[in-house]
């Protein structure tokens, strides 16, 4: 099934696929449409019928339900799928990228550029990229690797299409992108962890509900707010808010005995040990 018009071959040298049209995609494309980028030039390729209803009647951009259909349309394929399902994706695009060569944009956790060029056949440009979860508000933060087959043209044409989403950083050793997964990408659930805690602590104590939640998120916002607007580092803000012998220090004195920092340095290696076991799980022979 396709739906909307299909591009020339001068407008389809910018033309994207989406293979998978998830929560991601949607906010990739949303910041697409939004930056003026032509709906006609975005393909999105989902196998199930309510996801592609859903992408061309919000964004009215042509959608197709295999995925061939969508990427023979585009120079730069996105693939938007679970690490569990990259392998087979990429294999059955393989001999469609041996023949058109696009530039091949990952947003799966764990799975190489190595991993993608083989599956692809070889010699084709991939770019890994990790975007989270704030990306659907565009204020995601995302990081790129590139391997050599990407040019220096192909690098801005994904920070164009990546800033949809929020910040983007670039990575030269791609060793590092599973921290930077176990960062940034897990990173909010983090957040959303904390402030669980926090909601759940101050309705032990008393607090209403409604009071303990907005108390909380208001909080984490301006914290965050004083992090990005204020120039000084988290460490210069912890101790401008911590008064001695106040109830700042009698609380980071208790996170202190507990061992905070090792509890969360410990989950970012979990984090980036899993990714690593997502692409040793996912590989096949060379």
């Amino acid at each position: 099934m396709t739906s909307g018009n299909s591009a020339g071959p001068a407008q389809a040298a910018r033309d994207i696929a989406f293979v998978g049209g998830g929560n991601m995609a949607r906010s990739l494309v949303g910041g697409l449409l939004a930056r003026g980028w032509g709906a006609s030039g975005i393909h999105v390729a989902d196998p199930h019928a309510p996801t592609r209803e859903a992408m061309a009647k919000d964004f009215c951009v042509p959608v197709h339900a295999v995925n061939l259909e969508a990427a023979s349309r585009a120079s730069v394929w996105v693939l938007a799928v679970k690490p569990q399902m990259m392998h087979a994706v990429a294999s059955s695009l393989s001999e469609l990228a041996q023949r058109q060569h696009p530039l091949v944009v990952s947003i799966a956790a764990g799975i190489t550029s190595v991993q993608l060029e083989r599956w692809l056949g070889g010699d084709i440009a991939v770019v890994r990229t990790m975007p989270n979860t704030p990306s659907l508000l565009g204020a995601g933060a995302t990081g790129l690797y590139a391997n050599a087959q990407v040019s220096p043209a192909q690098r801005a044409l994904v920070e164009e299409l990546l800033a949809a989403g929020g910040i983007t950083r670039w990575v030269e050793d791609e060793s590092l992108m599973d921290t930077v997964t176990a960062l940034s990408g897990s990173g909010p659930a983090y957040i959303f962890l904390l402030a669980e805690a926090m909601q759940a602590a101050a309705e032990g104590q008393g607090l209403p509900p409604d009071a303990a939640r907005q108390l909380t998120l208001q909080t984490i916002h301006g914290a965050a707010r004083m992090l990005l607007e204020s120039g000084e580092d988290a460490a210069t803000l912890r101790r401008r808010v911590t008064s001695p012998d106040g109830t700042t220090q009698a609380a980071l004195e208790s996170f202190e005995a507990m061992g905070f920092r090792d509890v969360v340095a410990r989950a970012i290696a979990a984090a980036t040990r899993r990714g690593g076991e997502l692409s040793a799980a996912n590989d096949s022979p060379p």
